[in-house]
Protein backbone atom coordinates (compact mmCIF):
# COMPACT_ATOMS: atom_id res chain seq x y z
CA UNK A 1 0.00 0.00 0.00
CA UNK A 2 2.05 2.48 -1.46
CA UNK A 3 1.61 6.54 -0.39
CA UNK A 4 2.14 8.68 -3.35
CA UNK A 5 2.92 11.53 -3.45
CA UNK A 6 1.24 15.06 -5.64
CA UNK A 7 3.04 18.25 -5.50
CA UNK A 8 0.76 20.32 -8.41
CA UNK A 9 2.40 23.63 -9.73
CA UNK A 10 5.53 23.94 -7.10
CA UNK A 11 3.01 24.43 -4.50
CA UNK A 12 4.47 24.31 -1.17
CA UNK A 13 3.31 21.54 0.74
CA UNK A 14 2.06 18.21 -1.04
CA UNK A 15 -1.10 15.97 -1.16
CA UNK A 16 -0.13 12.04 -0.29
CA UNK A 17 -2.45 9.64 -1.46
CA UNK A 18 -3.00 6.01 -0.74
CA UNK A 19 -2.81 3.72 -4.04
CA UNK A 20 -6.19 1.97 -2.23
CA UNK A 21 -8.10 5.50 -2.55
CA UNK A 22 -7.15 5.68 -6.53
CA UNK A 23 -8.10 1.88 -6.41
CA UNK A 24 -11.53 3.20 -4.58
CA UNK A 25 -12.00 5.26 -6.97
CA UNK A 26 -11.61 3.25 -9.78
CA UNK A 27 -14.02 0.49 -8.43
CA UNK A 28 -16.81 3.09 -7.61
CA UNK A 29 -16.33 4.54 -11.73
CA UNK A 30 -16.65 0.28 -12.39
CA UNK A 31 -20.11 0.50 -10.22
CA UNK A 32 -21.68 2.98 -12.20
CA UNK A 33 -20.92 1.39 -15.81
CA UNK A 34 -24.00 -0.38 -16.47
CA UNK A 35 -23.45 -4.32 -18.13
CA UNK A 36 -20.98 -5.16 -16.01
CA UNK A 37 -20.14 -6.74 -12.55
CA UNK A 38 -16.60 -7.31 -11.12
CA UNK A 39 -14.61 -9.82 -10.41
CA UNK A 40 -15.52 -11.35 -6.86
CA UNK A 41 -12.02 -11.42 -5.54
CA UNK A 42 -10.81 -9.64 -3.20
CA UNK A 43 -8.77 -7.10 -5.45
CA UNK A 44 -11.83 -6.96 -7.36
CA UNK A 45 -10.29 -7.84 -10.60
CA UNK A 46 -8.40 -4.18 -10.40
CA UNK A 47 -4.61 -4.04 -10.54
CA UNK A 48 -3.07 -0.32 -10.33
CA UNK A 49 0.62 0.43 -11.55
CA UNK A 50 1.68 4.38 -10.81
CA UNK A 51 4.67 4.95 -13.16
CA UNK A 52 6.43 8.55 -14.65
CA UNK A 53 4.07 8.54 -17.37
CA UNK A 54 0.80 8.27 -15.50
CA UNK A 55 -1.37 5.40 -13.74
CA UNK A 56 -1.57 2.16 -15.79
CA UNK A 57 -5.38 0.62 -15.09
CA UNK A 58 -5.71 -2.79 -15.40
CA UNK A 59 -9.27 -4.18 -15.38
CA UNK A 60 -10.95 -7.85 -14.62
CA UNK A 61 -14.96 -7.31 -15.63
CA UNK A 62 -17.91 -9.65 -16.40
CA UNK A 63 -20.18 -8.34 -18.54
CA UNK A 64 -24.05 -8.87 -19.40
CA UNK A 65 -25.08 -10.78 -21.95
CA UNK A 66 -26.74 -8.23 -24.67
CA UNK A 67 -23.84 -5.65 -24.22
CA UNK A 68 -21.47 -5.01 -26.82
CA UNK A 69 -18.26 -5.67 -25.69
CA UNK A 70 -16.29 -2.66 -27.18
CA UNK A 71 -18.36 -0.59 -26.28
CA UNK A 72 -18.11 -1.31 -22.99
CA UNK A 73 -14.94 -1.92 -22.59
CA UNK A 74 -14.80 1.71 -23.98
CA UNK A 75 -17.08 3.25 -21.23
CA UNK A 76 -15.27 1.48 -18.90
CA UNK A 77 -11.65 3.40 -19.94
CA UNK A 78 -13.52 6.88 -20.21
CA UNK A 79 -15.26 6.38 -16.99
CA UNK A 80 -11.99 5.22 -15.32
CA UNK A 81 -9.90 8.65 -17.16
CA UNK A 82 -12.81 11.30 -16.12
CA UNK A 83 -13.33 10.39 -12.30
CA UNK A 84 -9.72 9.63 -11.79
CA UNK A 85 -8.37 12.74 -13.55
CA UNK A 86 -10.91 14.93 -11.71
CA UNK A 87 -10.89 13.60 -8.21
CA UNK A 88 -7.34 13.28 -7.54
CA UNK A 89 -5.49 15.09 -10.68
CA UNK A 90 -3.32 12.34 -11.77
CA UNK A 91 -3.17 11.23 -15.36
CA UNK A 92 -4.15 8.24 -16.59
CA UNK A 93 -2.03 7.00 -18.92
CA UNK A 94 -3.35 3.27 -20.05
CA UNK A 95 -6.63 1.10 -18.94
CA UNK A 96 -6.58 -2.44 -20.24
CA UNK A 97 -9.48 -4.19 -19.82
CA UNK A 98 -10.56 -7.79 -20.01
CA UNK A 99 -13.64 -9.08 -20.41
CA UNK A 100 -13.66 -12.42 -18.23
CA UNK A 101 -17.11 -14.07 -18.88
CA UNK A 102 -20.30 -12.95 -20.08
CA UNK A 103 -23.37 -13.20 -17.65
CA UNK A 104 -26.17 -15.36 -19.60
CA UNK A 105 -29.61 -14.66 -18.36
CA UNK A 106 -32.19 -17.42 -17.27
CA UNK A 107 -33.94 -19.07 -20.30
CA UNK A 108 -37.87 -17.97 -20.14
CA UNK A 109 -38.37 -21.18 -22.24
CA UNK A 110 -36.99 -23.18 -19.29
CA UNK A 111 -39.22 -21.53 -16.73
CA UNK A 112 -41.91 -21.45 -18.41
CA UNK A 113 -41.63 -25.46 -19.05
CA UNK A 114 -41.90 -26.21 -15.41
CA UNK A 115 -45.16 -24.77 -14.73
CA UNK A 116 -46.84 -26.82 -18.06
CA UNK A 117 -45.30 -29.73 -16.55
CA UNK A 118 -47.41 -29.36 -13.13
CA UNK A 119 -50.42 -28.38 -15.10
CA UNK A 120 -49.70 -31.76 -17.01
CA UNK A 121 -49.00 -34.13 -13.79
CA UNK A 122 -52.09 -32.24 -12.11
CA UNK A 123 -54.40 -33.41 -15.21
CA UNK A 124 -53.46 -36.96 -15.66
CA UNK A 125 -53.54 -37.20 -11.52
Amino acid sequence: MASIKYNPGGQKGKITYNSDIVSGIVALSLKETEGIELIPSKSKGIKICFEKEGVFVDISVIAHYGYSVPDLAYRIQQSIKQMVESMTKYKIAKVDVHVQSVIFPKSPAADAQEPAEETDDKKNG
